[in-house]
């Protein structure tokens, strides 16, 4: 329960105390020390809390900083700033035009050939096979 023989100094603190402040006031003193520990622990618990918040914050910050570069920014020229691949991006934007324009210069496709009317259960044939009992004789 008390790692390295903390429990000894324990002891002799509360032995110390004991006659240094008298049985009489000692469960005072007590009291107060845990007053005063639990101020301390809820300073601490703000401190931490602040902080944390202060953390929170920065990520936030950093977080609508890239939100306002992506929306100001093309996402290509985007992400070649962030690869350093500025000149592949400039090649693959030449390319995609360059097959746009070749698509756009064709000759415009021959019109579709006239879709064939759905069948219907009405239409659809009926099988005239009728199944026949073996052991019934057919007369």
């Amino acid at each position: 329960m008390f790692p390295e023989g903390r429990l000894l100094d324990f002891v002799i603190v509360g032995a110390v105390a004991l006659m240094v402040v008298g049985p009489k006031d000692l469960p005072m003193l007590m009291r107060k020390v845990g007053q005063f520990m639990a101020r301390v622990r809820g300073m601490a618990a703000e401190f931490r809390a602040s902080f944390d918040e202060l953390a929170r914050q920065s990520e936030l910050d950093e977080l609508r900083r890239e939100v306002q570069a992506l929306r100001t920014t093309k996402p290509l020229d985007y992400a070649a700033q962030a690869m350093g691949a500025q000149e592949m991006v400039s090649d693959i934007k030449g390319d995609l035009a360059t097959a746009h324009a070749a698509l756009n210069a064709e000759a415009p496709p021959a019109e579709a050939p006239p879709a064939e009317p759905p069948v219907t259960p009405e239409a659809a044939p009926v099988p005239s096979v009728v199944e026949t009992d073996p052991k019934v004789p057919t007369t």
